[in-house]
């Protein structure tokens, strides 16, 4: 049990030391947005409109 407590321990060490190599990759690579720059949303056309409803059930 000792043994995989300490395995489990370096697993997940190993795990965030990925995830924060790949956090600096992106932030010194990656393009950032830029103020503007459009967002894109993709939505199915005829899903419903659930903003549409009326407060009428809320009394």
């Amino acid at each position: 049990m000792k043994r995989f407590a300490v395995w489990s321990f370096y697993a997940i060490g190993a795990i965030a030391i990925l995830y924060l190599a790949l956090y600096a990759y992106v932030a010194f690579t990656g393009g950032g947005l830029q103020p503007g720059d459009p967002i894109h949303i993709f939505r199915r056309p005829d899903a419903p409109n659930y903003s549409a409803a009326t407060d009428d059930h809320f009394g």
